[in-house]
């Protein structure tokens, strides 16, 4: 099955074409057609399954046959990283055509978002606060809106955005197609939904639970053991790039400072940075200037690089939707991954719950000296991994000591036979 199928306008199609893409997701399979036809959608798909392109592909098609010069779509993400994401997947798709499209998000300049909307841009990708801003002040309309995208709802709910949106949605116009996309649907989520959709088609890809192309191992081990832990790990498996899970912004630069130290080529993530230090950040873990990123949860859903091949929960998240998300930035457009998570006594709830959902795919794992005993149940019984024993993934263990400058590899290259969750250049 190619992207031929949708009879995609052939500017469009040049877009798909031009960044080698060939197959559709299943998600793509699904959503396309009946958001085409101008239905409501809910779609629920795991991370890394190309629910950007579910959407962004639709709409562009719908603008091609219409006048341009105002503001027709409005995309609404709750972090910065995503809505700078899609507006690159937009500009990628639609480069041979003259849709336009920018960003709304905060801890950059009003003024110049100001002056972009004055440029007749039809699709807008914004964060709630700052669109709220905008309204307030008068400088953008949104009385025009055609289609409303509400990408990552439940990541909203979880920060707390839900009540922005209904604030927004009272400026978009009655008479609007509306999509929703989520990895998991809890209950204010389902029930915004049913607020906001109109006889949605319901499209669900696979379960809400973490990517199974993922190999899922704990690691129980005391709080003032996990850096040692980490450090013993990054030097013995091997792997292409790590992504580090803190829980707190202060964690995460201090971890990231320790493993500098010791000969890593480390950067942090984390909401204390402006927002040219986050991309900065980001860029230099997609090129490979960084193997490790350390990150905090806010960030966990703004980091699409499909070659990360290890994700560490140094800290346990909160929940398992957490743990999903988490887990989602690797194992992605169908390539397999490593998720290791360390367990204190404080996480033993959540490792159980986590072992239920996962079962035999989650195994604890131990490394002498550094891990200690664990209940588990009678099935799980505990292994001792051989650090390296993994052939797959090359090793940059015997090269972090030292400071010569890496050689950059280019992510927009890579490649890849299928849509992956984001446009590559957009991650």
């Amino acid at each position: 099955m190619s992207f031929q199928k949708f009879e995609l306008h052939e500017k469009i199609l040049a877009g798909v074409q031009a960044l080698g893409y060939k197959k559709p997701t299943p998600i793509q399979l699904q959503a396309i057609p009946p958001i085409m036809e101008g239905r409501d959608v809910m779609g629920l798909a795991q991370t890394g399954t190309g629910k950007t392109a579910a959407f962004v592909l639709p709409i562009l098609q719908r603008f091609m046959e219409k006048p341009l010069g105002h503001i027709r779509a409005l995309i609404i993400a709750p972090t910065r990283e995503l809505s700078e994401q899609t507006h690159e997947a937009i500009g990628q798709l639609g480069r041979k055509t003259k849709l336009r499209s920018t960003t709304i998000y905060g801890g950059v300049s009003m003024y110049n978002q100001i002056n972009r909307l004055r440029g007749n841009v039809e699709i807008i990708s914004a964060c709630p606060g700052r669109l709220l801003d905008h309204i307030e002040r008068g400088t953008i309309d949104l009385s025009r809106v055609e289609v409303l995208v509400l990408d990552e709802a439940d990541h909203m709910f979880d920060m707390g955005f839900l009540p922005d949106v209904r604030r927004i949605v009272k400026h978009l116009p009655q008479k609007r197609q509306t999509l929703l996309f989520s990895a998991t649907m809890p209950d204010d989520v389902r029930s915004l939904a049913l607020d906001l959709l109109q006889n949605p088609v319901n499209i669900q890809i696979g379960h809400s639970a973490p990517v199974m192309t993922v190999a899922h191992r704990f690691y129980s081990v005391q709080m003032g053991i996990k850096t040692a832990l980490l450090k013993d790990i990054l030097e013995k498996t091997k792997m292409e790039s790590v992504l580090v899970f803190t829980r707190t912004k202060s964690r995460a630069k201090s971890l990231a400072q320790q493993l500098d130290r010791s000969g890593h080529k480390v950067i942090s993530l984390h909401g204390n940075l402006t927002q040219q230090k986050r991309k900065q950040a980001l860029d230099g873990f997609r090129d490979g200037r960084y193997e490790i990123m350390v990150a905090t949860d806010i960030a966990a859903r703004g980091i699409d690089v499909t070659r990360i091949s290890h994700v560490i929960n140094y800290d346990m998240p909160s929940t398992a939707d957490a743990y999903t998300h988490r887990i989602g930035r690797t194992g992605r457009a169908s390539k397999t991954g490593d998720a290791f998570t360390f367990v204190t006594g404080d996480d033993i709830g959540l490792a159980h719950s986590l072992k239920r959902i996962l079962g035999e795919k989650l195994q604890y794992q131990s490394v002498d000296g550094l891990t200690t005993e664990i209940q588990t149940s009678p099935s799980n019984k505990q292994n001792t991994i051989d650090l390296k024993s993994n052939k797959r993934r090359r090793s940059f263990a015997p090269h972090m000591q030292t400071r010569r400058k890496p050689k950059q590899r280019s992510f927009q290259n890579a490649h890849r036979s299928s849509w992956s969750h984001r446009s590559q250049s957009a991650a």
